[in-house]
């Protein structure tokens, strides 16, 4: 990363008017989030795509409430980090902004960010499996496992996607015709391989948008992105902010 693949990225910015955000994982982690996945994720003696599935909430409901209700104590305590913040403070400054995250710890919003489009759901909010009203829930720990839906009674589940179902299509549509729509298209933390997010970024490139990635590795979008900058975004995002003349 150079001081001119820098100045490049702040000009993209600073000429566009409908700017849309991807964030992925990565962006959570420098905050000290746990991915929860692989060996990391191991909780007693399970792993995360053991649990977070249908199935498996079929089978025990009380099990993958209490994998959540532990998921929930470690995201608790843990603060949104300056390239959170700096996004929310952009949402004020450009003329459209739009966040799209993968992620479902509520950081963003945490930060101050409004306009988020939530792909994979919310761990702070609950579903209701027989009337599917969505509630939010900031409890820690749950005073109750497997909660109730306050309302009917029926039992609640995570309001998040898990492992073998689809993605909300109105939540994936209205993300798709940000991308689309769009002027530039900034992709924090994200390693570019989990469908369908991964092509928000082409699509928008597609439809004539410039595409600013930054992560600390190369991704499958590296090659395709107008500027791609290595390294943490809770470094790199504020560096872009005091660059812009927009700020």
């Amino acid at each position: 990363m150079t001081s001119e693949d820098m100045r490049r990225a702040a000009d993209i910015l600073d000429g566009a008017d409908r700017l849309a955000v991807l964030t992925g994982a990565g962006i959570s982690a420098e905050s000290g989030v746990p991915t929860f996945r692989g060996q990391d994720g191991l909780w007693k003696q399970f792993r995360a795509e053991d649990l977070a599935t249908p199935e498996a909430f079929a089978r025990d409901p009380k099990l993958v409430w209490e994998w959540y209700d532990w998921r929930r104590g470690k995201i608790a305590p843990v603060e949104p980090n300056p390239g959170h913040r700096t996004l929310a403070k952009w949402e004020g400054t450009f003329p459209s902004f739009t966040l799209i995250t993968q992620n479902v710890d509520g950081l963003h919003a945490a930060a101050g960010s409004k306009t988020i489009i939530e792909l994979h759901g919310n761990i702070w909010k609950m579903r209701c499996t027989a009337e599917a009203a969505v509630f939010e829930n900031r409890e820690v720990p749950l005073k109750r496992i497997p909660p109730l839906c306050p309302s009917c009674g029926a039992l609640l589940r995570p309001h998040v996607v898990w492992f073998g179902e689809s993605l909300d299509m109105d939540v994936l549509a209205l993300a798709f015709a940000t991308s689309s729509s769009c002027d530039a298209m900034l992709v924090v933390g994200t390693s570019a391989y989990v469908q369908p997010a991964a092509s928000l970024p082409l699509r928008a490139a597609d439809a004539g948008a410039r595409v600013i990635e930054i992560n600390p590795d190369p991704t499958p979008l590296t090659s395709s992105a107008d500027v791609s900058l290595r390294g943490p975004s809770g470094e790199i995002l504020p560096l872009i902010d005091g660059l812009l003349r927009r700020s």
